[in-house]
C-alpha cells in the first residue's frame, strides 16, 4: 500500500513538472513572456548596432570598388545586399568575385581610400572622444572670449606640460585661433598626415604627447621650412644640432627635411634638454635659444625655477617660444569651437615607403607610373637634388599607398630610365658643379633697428660677429647706429 501511494506521489510530481515546463514555454506563462520579450529586444538592438558597426566599414569600401569598377576595370555592376544602412554589404561573394576582377593597382587604390578614411576619422575622433567640449560659450565676432573660459580650456588639457594662463598666452591664442588667418586651418590639415608618425615616436621615446605641437610653432609643419638662422625643416635642426643627432646631410640629403628622421632627432634633442632642466617649460626655451642662452638667463634671474621665473633675462624670440607652444595646443584641440575649418593638405593621406638599392631620379617614378613629381617631392623632401644616392646602402622612397605595387611591377622598366635622368648627375664634375650652385653664397642687407646689438644680428642669420664686422669693415662691434645698412652673406 505504502508502495502504491509513493508511486502515485511520484508520477503527480512528474507530471507537475512537466506542465510547469510547458507552460513556462507558452504564452500564458506570466514571468517568461516578459523575460522572453526582454532578452529578444536586447539581442535584436545588439544585432542591430553590430550591423551598423559592420556597415560603416563596409560601405566606404564599397563606395570605392563601385567607383573604381565604373570608372576603370568597367565590370558589371552588383547591387550590394543591405544590411543596417543603405549601401552596406555583407555578401561574402560580393568581395570575393569583386576584387578577383580587379588589376593589383585597382586595389591598392581601395587600400590607400580605405586608409585615408580611416586618418580622418582618428583625427576627428580625437576631439570628440578625448576633449571635453564646451558649449556654454561661443567665440565672438573678434575671436576673443573671457579669460575664465581660456583657463578653464588649458585646465581641462591635463597634461606633463605645465599649460599656464596669463596674458601673454591670452595673446598668443587669439592670434592662433583666428579663423580668418588661415593658419591653423592648413596646420591642422597637414596634422592629419605627419602627427600620427610625430606622435608614435614621442611615445616609443617616452616622451609627452603633447610636444607634437612643437613643429607647428617651429615650422607649422613644413618639411622643408628654412628660416634665417639657417635652421632647416620641421623642427629646425641647424646644421651642427643636426649632425650632433645623427642626421645626414650632404649634397644629395638632407635628413633635416625628412619628418621621420628628424622627428627621431627631435626627441633625442628634447630628452637631453629635459634631463638638463628638469622642467619642460625651460627644455622648450632652450630648444629655441641653445642651453647657453637660457643657462645665463637663469644667471642673471638668480633662481632656477621655469621659464616664467626667468622670461624677461631671455631672448626677445624666446619670450613668445613657450607662449606660442601653448597657443598651438590649445589651438589643435579648440579648433571647432573657434569656427577654424581644416584645409585639406596637399599630399596623399595613405603612404607607405620602399626601399631602394640603386641610384635613381625621382623623374624615372613620375614618368613611368604616372605619379606627379610634385606628389613625390612632397612625401620626400629630403631628396635635394630629386636624386635617391642610394651607393653604398639603402634609402627609402615614399610613394602613394595606391601605387606601391604598381611601381613593384614596373621596377625594371623604372630602373632602366637611369641613363636618362642621371646623365648628367653620373659625372663627377657635374655633381660638384651642382654643388657649387646650391650653396653659393649670396648677399642680403639688414637695417640695424633700435635695441639691436651685433650678435643678437648674429645669432639671427647664422653667422658670427667677427664675420659680419669683416663683411663691413666694422672696427667696433658696439658702435651701431639706427639705420645702418649690414651686409650679410649666407649659404641657400
Amino acid at each position: 500500500m505504502k508502495f502504491a501511494l509513493k508511486t502515485i506521489a511520484l508520477l503527480l510530481v512528474a507530471a507537475l513538472a512537466t506542465s510547469t515546463a510547458t507552460a513556462a514555454n507558452g504564452p500564458i506563462w506570466p514571468f517568461n513572456k516578459l523575460g522572453r520579450k526582454a532578452k529578444a529586444k536586447k539581442e535584436q538592438q545588439a544585432q542591430i548596432e553590430a550591423a551598423e558597426r559592420q556597415a560603416l566599414v563596409e560601405r566606404m569600401v564599397a563606395d570605392s570598388i563601385e567607383r573604381l569598377l565604373a570608372e576603370k576595370a568597367k565590370i558589371e555592376e552588383v547591387e550590394p545586399e543591405e544590411v543596417g544602412h543603405e549601401g552596406a554589404i555583407s555578401d561574402s561573394t560580393y568581395w570575393r568575385d569583386h576584387f578577383a576582377a580587379m588589376s593589383v593597382h585597382q586595389r591598392d587604390s581601395v587600400v590607400s581610400q580605405w586608409y585615408e578614411k580611416t586618418a580622418i576619422d582618428a583625427f576627428d575622433n580625437y576631439y570628440n572622444e578625448y576633449i571635453c567640449i564646451d558649449t556654454t560659450w561661443a567665440p565672438a565676432v573678434e575671436n576673443v572670449l573671457p579669460d575664465s573660459i581660456y583657463e578653464a580650456r588649458l585646465k581641462a588639457m591635463v597634461s606633463p606640460i605645465h599649460l599656464p594662463y596669463n596674458e601673454v598666452v591670452r595673446n598668443y591664442i587669439v592670434r592662433y585661433t583666428s579663423p580668418t588667418s588661415g593658419l591653423m586651418g592648413r596646420v591642422l590639415g597637414l596634422s592629419q598626415y605627419y602627427f600620427p608618425m610625430i606622435e608614435q615616436e614621442l611615445i616609443n621615446a617616452g616622451l609627452p604627447v603633447e610636444l607634437r605641437a612643437l613643429p607647428i610653432i617651429e615650422s607649422a609643419l613644413q618639411p622643408t621650412a628654412k628660416s634665417r638662422a639657417a635652421a632647416v625643416g620641421m623642427w629646425q635642426f641647424v646644421y651642427a644640432t643636426g649632425k650632433a643627432y645623427g642626421l645626414e646631410i650632404n649634397s644629395f640629403v638632407d635628413e633635416r627635411c625628412d619628418p621621420l628622421q628628424s622627428t627621431r632627432a627631435a626627441c633625442k634633442y628634447l630628452k637631453d634638454l629635459y634631463r638638463t632642466y628638469g622642467d619642460w617649460s625651460l627644455a622648450l626655451a632652450a630648444y629655441n635659444c641653445g642651453p647657453g642662452n637660457v643657462n645665463k638667463a637663469i644667471a642673471r634671474a638668480g633662481v632656477r625655477g621655469s621659464f616664467w621665473d626667468i622670461y624677461n633675462y631671455l631672448p626677445r624670440e624666446t619670450r613668445g617660444y613657450v607662449p606660442a607652444f601653448i597657443a598651438a595646443t590649445y589651438a589643435y584641440n579648440y579648433y571647432t569651437l573657434h569656427g577654424i575649418e581644416i584645409t585639406t593638405p596637399p599630399m596623399p593621406m595613405a603612404t607607405d615607403t620602399i626601399m631602394v638599392s640603386r641610384v635613381m631620379h625621382l623623374e624615372q617614378v613620375a614618368s613611368t607610373i604616372n605619379i606627379p613629381i610634385e606628389t613625390l617631392r612632397l612625401i620626400n623632401p629630403q631628396y635635394r637634388l630629386d636624386i635617391i644616392p642610394a651607393t653604398t646602402k639603402n634609402y627609402p622612397l615614399t610613394l602613394p599607398v595606391r601605387d606601391l605595387s604598381h611601381y613593384i611591377i614596373n621596377e625594371d622598366s623604372i630602373m632602366a630610365k637611369d641613363s636618362l635622368y642621371l646623365k648628367e648627375y653620373l659625372d663627377p664634375t657635374k655633381v660638384e658643379k651642382k654643388r657649387v650652385e646650391e650653396n653659393v653664397a649670396r648677399t642680403i642687407t639688414h637695417v640695424v633697428k633700435r635695441g639691436e646689438t651685433l650678435g643678437g644680428i648674429a645669432r639671427r642669420y647664422g653667422v658670427t660677429t667677427r664675420q659680419i664686422m669683416q663683411w663691413n669693415n666694422l672696427a667696433n662691434a658696439n658702435k651701431l647706429r639706427i639705420g645702418q645698412r649690414l651686409r650679410i652673406q649666407r649659404r641657400r
